[in-house]
């Protein structure tokens, strides 16, 4: 891969964000002090005037209109195009909830920590690339979670230090550490509302948590963050749910070969970029095809690199797919059909890793089907595992405040009916033509 240089983004230049963008003049007494939005899972909801509402409408926000929440998983329950936009928006008015709750419990939360953790939950997912987490180091080599740092480093000097507590809280190096769990944590804003978000959009209702019960149930204690007692089975209900949804929606079968199938045509599109022969594409794609962009990469040039993945979003990906099923490259045009045409590779679950023999076999009857080039068999297999945990103890775990007071970690709970293990599948992917 060529070095990125500096001078490499002279073309990308036309992409770029403005150096700064400047806030909404605020409110007069006369005016509202908030905007209301109509949320097809929660109905009304709003967006206080101020620094918040300033964020929504700067252009690294509004991006997340154009990236797909659940990727793919329209393949399979066609409802599924929210985006990662719906979903910021949701966990802000969940983190609303929550805050006006713990504040009626007597729980100290001044206007400032408020302000900013609402500022970190709703910029908690800013980082994510096209089809959220299905591209994450595929196109480059650094996770969601320090781009959203990034960003919100870069928006706090945009906005004159406005930002700073907020990235303390998103980053747990706050004092009142409970606030951090409100934002990433196993009962965390984030969880609640995706969960309730993708079963609406899916038509999954085993998905459904009873969120609004679970945040009236938080309280603090010590600093940390719990539940009531009285409050353990609508917990217990919402991580049933969570392990239910990554099985029948997340880690579909047909989800996970249509992803699989995905990352195969950009690597290929990367190979061929690599070899001099760079595949058409959006500007925006073919800076980040031609480039290995790494997370130190980001970190020593923070703000044109930030510009130009924000620049980059699922159309961009959509776009140069749909042109690649005329791409001379036999291997990139026919995975390019494919996930155009939903003629998606077929996938098989197994508790144990596939033997050897049986991998071979299905090779050398794709090479001898004539339905592909026999030199393209091996490449289009693919083997790989998930993994789901509902509950692990590896984390910080849910906290129940007993009747007496007292604070248990809730795998300690004598009628806690999950169990706190990680569920590992392994899985076979290759064309349906065999």
């Amino acid at each position: 891969m060529e070095h990125v240089g500096p001078n490499n983004l002279a073309v990308f230049h036309a992409f770029a964000l403005p150096a700064r963008f400047a806030p909404a003049a605020p409110p007069t007494t006369m005016e509202k002090k908030q905007k209301i939005l109509n949320d097809p899972v929660y109905g009304f909801i709003s967006i206080p005037y101020g620094v918040l509402f300033d964020l929504v409408e700067h252009p690294y926000f509004q991006r997340l209109r154009n990236i797909k929440q659940v990727s793919l998983t329209h393949y399979v329950y066609p409802g599924a195009l929210h985006t990662r936009f719906h979903h910021a928006l949701g966990a802000l008015h969940l983190m609303q909830q929550a805050v006006m709750s713990l504040r009626e419990k007597g729980v100290t939360i001044d206007e400032e920590e408020a302000e900013a953790v609402m500022i970190a939950i709703l910029l908690h997912d800013i980082g994510h690339g096209p089809f959220s987490h299905t591209l994450e180091n595929t196109l480059i080599d650094a996770r969601h979670e320090e781009l959203s740092l990034l960003f919100m480093q870069r928006l706090n000097e945009e906005l004159g230090g406005k930002l700073e507590l907020a990235i303390k809280v998103f980053r747990g190096q706050y004092e009142k550490h409970f606030l951090h769990q409100l934002v990433s944590g196993q009962l965390d804003m984030d969880r609640l509302d995706y969960l309730n978000r993708d079963s609406y959009f899916t038509g999954v209702a085993e998905g459904v948590v009873g969120s609004e019960r679970i945040i009236k149930m938080l309280n603090v204690v010590d600093d940390r963050l719990v539940v009531e007692q009285k409050g353990i089975y609508s917990v217990e209900r919402f991580l049933t749910s969570r392990r239910i949804m990554y099985w029948q929606v997340y880690l579909h079968k047909t989800v996970v070969a249509a992803e699989q199938m995905l990352r195969l045509c950009l690597q290929r599109a990367r190979a061929l970029a690599t070899a001099g022969a760079l595949p058409w594409a959006p500007p925006s794609l073919a800076y980040f095809l031609r480039h290995h962009i790494t997370r130190r990469d980001f970190y020593a040039r923070r703000n044109e690199l930030l510009d130009c993945f924000a620049a980059l979003d699922d159309t961009d990906i959509s776009t140069a797919v749909k042109a690649w099923q005329q791409h001379p490259d036999p291997l990139l045009s026919y995975l390019s059909y494919g996930l155009v045409n939903r003629r998606l590779f077929r996938l098989e679950f197994s508790d144990t890793p596939f033997p050897a023999d049986y991998v071979a076999g299905i090779e050398r009857t794709l090479a001898r089907s004539g339905k592909v080039p026999s030199n393209m068999a091996a490449q289009l297999i693919i083997r790989g595992k998930e993994s789901n945990s509902a509950y692990t103890t590896q984390q910080e775990e849910i906290m129940i405040c007993r009747k007496d007071n007292t604070v248990v970690p809730m795998s300690q709970l004598s009628d806690f009916g999950i169990t706190p293990r990680v569920f590992v599948k392994y899985f076979l992917c290759y064309p349906k033509e065999l």
